[in-house]
């Protein structure tokens, strides 16, 4: 009769093991072996003794019989299964489109967890497979409503930490609170250390973000944070418009955007920088004072982090204008779009309005001057990157 010996499934023991009691040879083979989940299907064909060549001892399994049964294992018990796949990445109900097309750039399914809210609001997150060992990937923005959002990602992180996941990344594109990030007047809080604070004891091992509004934020938190730009995709969009070196200016909104815009016009063939001096009295509340630079007959290039009720981006156009600017496109990463954005952004001033979509736009919310571009493929390959211990900072160089 044929014989098949053990081949992944197979033990070598020298020949003095031989000795040894027959009874101890499935203990031995459980120590050695079954540390993996090769046992779980194997067949092999038998001949009825253990064959000796060579001064070694291999076995063979009779035909039609478990591998597991054989050794006299129980496979439920002894044998450890470990997971396929040690990446999950779990979506929120703040932007699921935008996780779904993550996860499709990385090739792989988002998690099954199940969301809800009681009458009274309170949120409820139950994770629907196991995560325990695996290095987990929530992707939620806090954007409005921002304290529902907020809250959901923090009870989202409890539930992975709660379920053994070995690292917890909480994936933020738009940071809420991230501008309360210092105190200007006596008697403020700084919201954005609140809000680093929470989420660092709900217990993320680390935070990945896209585009936080200051660079004094990412010093917040007590864990590491990634800090994914999104300014590549806008770059790339702007270049297949083919304007001419010669004929672009880029603009900083207001004096706090100077070092984003000077790094965008950099990259953006190292077009001139201009720079409009704004004075705010209030909240979402400014007056233009001063144009800075030389705009007259060229396309200016506005960069700014977000759009929220769009006052300082439209008085700011409405002035370039004045100046003589041919055409002014207006960028941003985060559209907020606080009423009366829309008003302001569809009233003739801007030539195109490119947005990404870190935060959804509401389908009451488009006009035709506006171009909504996908940061899943930053997003998907700074995951692939921290989960493969790689930099993440290279992207961007």
């Amino acid at each position: 009769m044929a014989t098949n010996t053990f081949s992944s499934t197979s033990f070598e023991l020298r020949s003095s093991l031989f000795q040894r009691s027959l009874e101890n040879l499935p203990r031995r083979i459980r120590v050695l072996g079954c540390r993996s989940k090769q046992f779980s299907s194997t067949e092999c064909k038998l001949v009825k003794s253990y064959q000796v060549s060579n001064g070694h001892v291999s076995a063979s399994v009779p035909k039609n019989q478990n591998v597991a049964d054989f050794l006299g294992i129980r496979q439920e018990q002894e044998i450890i299964q470990k997971p396929v796949q040690r990446l999950r990445i779990f979506s929120g109900t703040a932007n699921p489109l935008l996780s779904q097309e993550v996860a499709c750039y990385m090739g792989l399914d988002l998690g099954k967890i199940k969301i809800k809210r009681f009458a009274d609001g309170e949120v409820y997150v139950q994770l629907e497979e196991s995560v325990r060992g695996c290095d987990v990937f929530l992707v939620q923005p806090t954007c409005p409503p921002v304290n529902e959002n907020l809250a959901e990602l923090l009870i989202m992180i409890d539930a992975c930490r709660r379920a053994s996941a070995r690292s917890i990344t909480a994936v933020i594109p738009y940071f809420g609170y991230a501008r309360a990030d210092r105190k200007t007047q006596g008697r403020e809080s700084i919201a954005a250390k609140l809000v680093a604070n929470l989420i660092t004891k709900a217990g993320a091992s680390r935070v990945l973000a896209c585009d936080i509004h200051s660079g004094q934020s990412l010093g917040y938190f007590d864990i590491p944070i990634d800090h994914v730009l999104g300014e590549p995709v806008i770059l790339d969009y702007l270049a297949s418009k083919m304007i001419s070196a010669n004929d672009l200016v880029v603009v900083s909104p207001d004096v706090g955007g100077v070092a984003r815009a000077r790094g965008f016009a950099k990259k953006l063939s190292d077009a001139p920088l201009a720079i409009v001096d704004k004075r705010r009295h209030g909240h979402n509340v400014s007056e233009v004072m001063n144009l800075i630079g030389d705009v007259k007959g060229k396309v200016a290039v506005m960069v700014d982090d977000m759009i929220d009720t769009a006052g300082t981006i439209a008085n700011a156009a409405a002035l370039l204008h004045q100046e003589g600017a041919s055409a002014v496109y207006a960028c941003c990463t985060h559209a907020v779009f606080s009423p009366p954005a829309i008003e302001r952004l569809s009233s003739g001033l801007f030539q195109e309005v490119i947005i990404t979509n870190t935060i959804p736009v509401a389908e009451r919310n488009y006009f035709p001057q506006l171009t909504v571009l996908s940061v899943a493929n930053l997003l998907g390959e700074a995951i692939w990157r921290v989960h493969d211990d790689a930099s993440v900072s290279s992207m961007f160089k």
